[in-house]
């Protein structure tokens, strides 16, 4: 989406000095005035061996690295005097730090600057490195081992192409009895837990209605298992906590060689530099494509606000293997909703917290300025006109992309500020985390204390985005939060844990005077009732295809909102087979619209709205939506300013032409 520009007039002086420079222009020969020819460099994968970092970059003897490629990319993007390819030969590149495109790799005076596959090649962009030489370790259980060196560590593996599941086993809850520093093992076939080695490198993991919790633990003695600190502390902290959950939790521990029972586990000792993994059946190992990441991003596209990274485009590349670090460390992955997570001591939590903050307390209100994202494999901020289009974004260890999060998530410590972003035709899969995640959740998200912060004009069209968040169950498909400007159309959603889109963020509570709920809560004890709108605005939702989501979790639908979106609009999208709602008005959803939405099979209500406990939810309008479950709830035409009305029932076999033309025409075009 180009910026636009004011038009330009030319009168007198102007209009004769044009006429001259035409004259001059046609006496030019004809090859003078063709456009300037693009600069290409040409990168071979990591291993070719006739690639070398001082030759020319030519298809005939191209570059042997990125970063060689980069810098002279730059170089070339600094004379202006043309667009710059980067062209990627089929194979794996693999990184050994992540790649930094700020002002100085921008396209200027008018040119671009393109990352691209070669024509017909697989270029794979990688943070792994390929496991080999494996060796039987214990025949009994089918285990194999392999040397990798140490100096780092993994929460993925991924074998041919499929992420592999860590080393775990299940925990009943009447194993245990939970505890403000851990637990105490109830069950006393658990006792050989205290002779573990490497114990803090064990984790709980606590699968929970709308959020997914890990904690590491600090020891086990007997039967008392001591979590790590303040992992602990922020996980029983808020709603829908470890010790109270919103439904019946499953619990797993995870991370010991002790626990690699199952086909298609595995694990790392970290300090022999060994890997474990015991082979599906029928897999052969020595033959298997194994992936041991060692870096969290890839990509991390940002600037400054005064200069920011500018014209980039990235093409028809495949981004693979990472991980992300940081719910193995002594914060674990205290999770509240959709990706946001607790860091760090939190100042207001009451000592008696466990008992007092299980299911919310004002302390936990003062906590909410300050969560934390999860950080995209590939990250954009501080940068305008940015384009994703034909890649391929798998097997990577946290969110597929990260679009204008907060500072917290961008490893170029400058957070937000990303405009005219297109992400259009890819395909985000087999990952731990969410597809894409557009905007930040913290004050200068939705109300910047420097415009430049804004995050506007966001595209995501015509992706396939399925099959992912498969560790990280709370994130979405596609989740944006504060954004001035958004379309999200035409694309296809499925099989996923959580919900398939989700927008806004904050639960009415940053919108024009606040939310009575939240002044009963004592959030505004810790910030300011906002007398100005949100940056939230001018949404577009239209023609996606969403189907088999909230598969795992609870609290979610097809389409999810969240506070004032004033110019939402959510159109003639197909959903099918979600495992709970269909379009979710969460707390402080207004001034949304939706027609010509076709819901099949959805397994709750076809729209529900939250409008409980004084929230502003309302303003809503549903009009000539089909469904084949006519169950509706908190949405009443006439009230709080909603207009339902001219919605129909019909039976999924005997579809209305009207609903046939919306699921003939939902997901991609192209």
């Amino acid at each position: 989406m180009p910026p636009l520009r004011a038009p330009f007039t030319r009168t007198g002086a102007a209009a004769a000095a044009a006429a001259l420079a035409a004259g001059l222009l046609a006496a030019l020969p004809a090859e003078s005035l063709a456009a300037p020819r693009p600069h290409t460099l040409v990168v071979a994968p990591t291993g070719a061996p006739r690639a070398a970092d001082d030759g020319p970059g030519t298809a005939a003897q191209p570059l042997r690295t990125l970063a060689e490629a980069q810098r002279r990319a730059r170089d070339l993007a600094r004379r202006g005097d043309g667009d710059v390819r980067v062209s990627l030969l089929a194979g794996v590149h693999r990184l050994s730090s992540p790649l930094r495109f700020g002002s100085a790799d921008s396209g200027r005076d008018g040119h671009t600057v393109t990352w691209t596959a070669a024509p017909g090649a697989e270029a794979v962009v990688s943070g792994a490195e390929p496991v080999t030489d494996w060796e039987l370790d214990d025949r009994a259980r089918g285990i194999y081992r392999a040397d990798v060196g140490t100096g780092f560590d993994s929460r993925q593996l991924y074998v041919d192409g499929v992420p592999a599941q860590r080393a775990r086993t299940g925990l009943s809850r009447s194993d245990i009895t939970l505890n403000p520093t851990g637990f105490t093992l109830d069950n006393p076939d658990l006792g050989y837990l205290a002779t573990l080695p490497d114990q803090r490198r064990i984790e709980l993991q606590a699968k929970l209605s709308f959020t997914n919790r890990f904690a590491p633990v600090q020891r086990i003695s007997g039967s008392t298992v001591v979590m790590q600190q303040p992992a602990w502390d922020n996980n029983t902290y808020g709603y829908d906590t470890i010790q109270s959950p919103f439904r019946t939790p499953v619990f797993s521990l995870l991370n010991s060689k002790r626990f690699l029972d199952e086909a298609g586990e595995w694990y790392l000792d970290t300090t022999a530099g060994t890997l474990y993994y015991k082979p599906l059946p029928g897999q052969d190992l020595p033959g298997a494509q194994v992936e041991l990441p060692r870096l969290e991003s890839l990509l991390e596209v940002g600037g400054t606000y005064d200069e920011p990274a500018r014209n980039l485009r990235f093409e028809g590349l495949t981004f693979s293997g990472t991980t992300w670090l940081h719910p193995g460390g002594s914060d674990g992955y205290a999770n509240q909703q959709t990706g946001a997570f607790l860091t760090g001591v939190q100042p207001h939590r009451p000592s008696d917290a466990f008992t007092s903050c299980a299911v919310g307390c004002r302390g936990f209100e003062g906590a909410r300025n300050n969560w934390a994202q999860t950080p995209g494999a590939v990250q954009v901020s501080a940068a305008e006109d940015i384009a994703f289009e034909g890649n391929s974004f798998v097997n990577l260890g946290s969110v597929g992309l990260g679009i204008g999060n907060d500072a917290n998530a961008h490893a170029t410590g400058v957070g937000l500020g990303a405009r005219n972003v297109s992400v259009v035709g890819n395909t985000f899969t087999a990952s731990a985390g969410g597809g894409i995640v557009a905007g930040g959740v913290r004050p200068d998200a939705h109300h910047p204390s420097d415009p430049r912060m804004t995050n506007s004009d966001i595209l995501i069209r015509n992706n396939r985005i399925h099959s992912t968040a498969l560790e990280y169950l709370d994130q979405d498909a596609v989740f944006a939060s504060y954004i001035s400007g958004l379309a999200i159309e035409h694309n296809y959603v499925s099989d996923m844990p959580y919900t398939g889109i989700g927008i806004g963020y904050g639960w009415g509570a940053n919108d024009p005077g606040g939310s009575p709920e939240y002044l009963d809560r004592g959030l505004y004890d810790f910030q300011p009732i906002y007398r100005t709108p949100t940056t939230l605005r001018d949404v577009r939702v239209v023609g996606n295809h969403v189907r088999n989501v909230v598969q795992t979790m609870f609290d979610a639908g097809c389409i999810y909102t969240l506070s004032a979106i004033p110019g939402g609009l959510v159109d003639e999208n197909h959903c099918e087979k979600s495992g709970q709602l269909g379009l979710y008005f969460d707390e402080g959803s207004r001034y949304l619209s939706g027609s010509r939405n076709v819901f099949v099979a959805s397994a709750g209500q076809w729209a529900h709205a939250n409008n409980q406990n004084g929230n502003h939810t309302g303003d809503l309008t549903l009009v000539g939506n089909y469904t084949t479950n006519p169950a509706i709830t908190g949405i009443v035409d006439g009230q709080r300013g909603n207009v339902v009305r001219d919605n129909v029932t019909f039976d999924a076999d005997d579809i209305p032409a009207g609903a046939r033309e919306v699921i003939s025409n939902a997901g991609p075009t192209g």
